[in-house]
């Protein structure tokens, strides 16, 4: 299909970010992309990388570069939850296999320390190596079931301007006032509620935020039904994934923060949305996998960690199985674990607990599912040129028609059979409510019936607008996250959990270093300070990893760059007032109820 215009009940909304930001006379900046190279002076010392996934092949890539001997150990694939995978049996003709993946990527404008490594990870063809395959999709929607949707321009580059506090409001309500059916004044309540968290001192966000669910936070239970969807639900399933009535307003907060300065042109790497140009491995993994073994970086692949040894006050080896099922120990100068806290924790003795308790604490975090589900269509579907929130789909659905922003060359003649078009990649957040076919949760239902169950809510999203989006006359196929297992059944289970933030989260998250001389922490739940379970999150804590190595040794190479969220400079005194007022027990300013 060929898109002519907006529908009967598409609205355009030219005073979304974009339109805000350019209100103000600001666009997103794009960050240079310097090379970085860092001297080793490590001695051949040898570490064990635990984990093949962001954290783990980013600690490896930085512990390589300062000489270190870096052997990693992967149960499943590189690249982990941010991998892209092959559909089995799907290649025909010359072609590659269709391509799959956990869930789609998302690498906006305010991450810093990932795009970093993505410029020093080289590309044929590419000045800044694989950040050079990152796009900017045009816009976004927030698809209404039997409502009017929203489509929102994405801001591009430009030059940011000094901002005030009323700047900001100003820009904060002119995105929201154009959702038509949110009242003018629970818009302004929001934004006041946005105005108290921005100002607040980071002493009360750790302590009084922290402890604040964002739906209390917000006041939601006494806003309208669209203001609880967008601004409560909305806001955290699909951009947090965590549940409105759980989640830290610290964590929801900073993160919104930080995305609303990232369209106001401040303290961004790059426009609002990117994702990659390809399937995830053919962008980056693979390209990243290359390099790692040009510095000397060993995988073992297939080799699955059953236990972490600790006797003397050190780790001493790891069991492990390899590839053909044989226990063997391994050993090493250092040991970074870079496995998904699920994972890692039963690999951690009481012994290892008992030498630092913040291993302890990481028993009180919590995962939850967030899965992906690729549906491939003989037609490219006319939807948006970016991506679609399902906001009323039950089971709050987000995705992404592919193949427009992979540009290399048309789908059908790379991927699969000839007859695939487009690959319409579907994130699921929410697996414990009923759906709208059968009645079940998604953990209830069969992988048959999560397929179908997902395309009819997706084709009451989309297809509501006097115009059939989706038909089942063009679907091909689909294909189902196989980390997912036992689903329809008494024992459903999911390899790849995804770290959620209900309140008291931050204070359990561990930190890179612990107290055991040779043993380190890396992954999305570690302590890091976007403070979100993210590939950003990953790749910061396996540089945190990295420079706790190194301090320990005393190394003379240059420490991994640490680049934290953007901070308004011209908040500071705000916040510095705040900081009085915490500390002699006074609410927020702005505070008001």
């Amino acid at each position: 299909m060929t898109r002519t215009g907006s529908t009967r009940r598409t609205f355009v909304a030219g005073t979304a970010a974009a339109g805000a930001a350019a209100a103000l006379g600001m666009e997103a900046p794009v960050a240079s992309a310097a090379a970085h190279t860092a001297p080793g002076t490590a001695s051949g010392q040898s570490v064990a990388v635990l984990g093949g996934g962001v954290a783990g092949l980013t600690a490896a890539h930085e512990l390589a570069e300062r000489g270190f001997r870096v052997t990693l150990f992967e149960r499943r694939a590189l690249g982990g939850k941010a991998r892209s995978m092959d559909v089995p049996d799907s290649a025909k003709g010359g072609r590659k296999p269709l391509p799959a993946e956990h869930g789609f990527r998302f690498i906006p404008g305010i991450y810093h320390n990932l795009p970093d490594t993505m410029r020093r990870i080289p590309f044929p063809g590419n000045a800044h190596g694989v950040w050079d395959n990152l796009v900017a999709p045009k816009e976004m929607m927030f698809a209404r079931t039997g409502q009017e949707d929203l489509r929102l321009p994405m801001p591009g580059a430009g030059t940011p301007q000094p901002l005030t506090l009323d700047d900001i409001r100003r820009a904060l309500t002119g995105v929201l006032g154009t959702f038509q059916r949110l009242p003018a004044r629970e818009v302004a309540y929001f934004v006041d509620r946005l105005a108290v968290f921005l100002t607040s001192c980071q002493e009360r966000r750790d302590n009084q935020w922290e402890s604040v669910p964002w739906w209390t936070f917000t006041r939601a239970a006494q806003m309208s039904y669209d203001y609880q969807r967008i601004l409560a639900v909305g806001v955290t399933r699909n951009i947090v994934a965590t549940k409105a009535e759980e989640a830290s307003t610290r964590t929801v907060g900073s993160l919104l923060e930080a995305f609303a300065f990232n369209a106001l042109g401040r303290g961004a790497d790059g426009p609002l949305d990117r994702i990659l140009n390809a399937p995830t491995n053919e962008a980056w993994i693979d390209p990243w996998v290359a390099q790692l073994r040009s510095l000397g970086v060993e995988f073992n692949v297939g080799w699955t960690v059953r236990e972490v040894t600790y006797a003397g006050g050190r780790v001493t080896g790891i069991q492990i199985t390899d590839a053909s099922g044989v226990v063997r120990t391994v050993t090493a100068d250092h040991y970074v674990s870079a496995l998904p806290v699920e994972h890692a924790r039963p690999t951690w003795s009481a012994a290892m607990r008992a030498a630092d308790p913040q291993l302890a604490r990481c028993d009180l975090l919590r995962t939850d599912w967030m899965t992906g589900i690729q549906f491939y269509l003989t037609e490219r579907p006319d939807i948006v040129h970016g991506h679609v929130d399902c906001i009323d789909s039950q089971w709050s659905l987000t995705a992404i028609a592919q193949a427009e922003h992979w540009p290399r060359h048309p789908f059908a003649d790379d991927y699969g059979d000839g007859s695939v078009a487009d690959c319409l990649s579907v994130d699921i957040s929410e697996w414990d409510k009923p759906g709208i076919l059968y009645g079940k949760t998604a953990k209830q239902c069969t992988r048959d019936e999560v397929a179908r169950e997902v395309w009819a809510q997706l084709k009451a999203a989309l297809n509501d607008t006097g115009r059939t989006v989706l038909s089942d006359s063009r679907l091909h196929s689909w294909f189902l996250d196989p980390g997912v297992s036992g689903i329809g059944t008494p024992d459903p289970r999911n390899e790849d959990e995804l770290l959620i933030h209900p309140t008291g989260t931050f204070h359990n998250r561990p930190s890179a270093a612990t107290k055991i001389p040779n043993f380190y922490l890396a992954g999305d739940y570690v302590a890091v300070p976007i403070d979100l379970a993210t590939m950003e999150g990953a790749n910061t804590s396996g540089r945190l990893a990295a420079n706790a190595l190194l301090d320990r040794v005393g190394s003379t190479a240059p420490r991994c760059t640490v680049t934290r969220l953007y901070s308004a400079p011209e908040l500071d005194l705000l916040k510095n007032t705040d900081r009085l007022r915490y500390r002699i027990g006074l609410p927020n300013v702005f505070d008001l109820g």
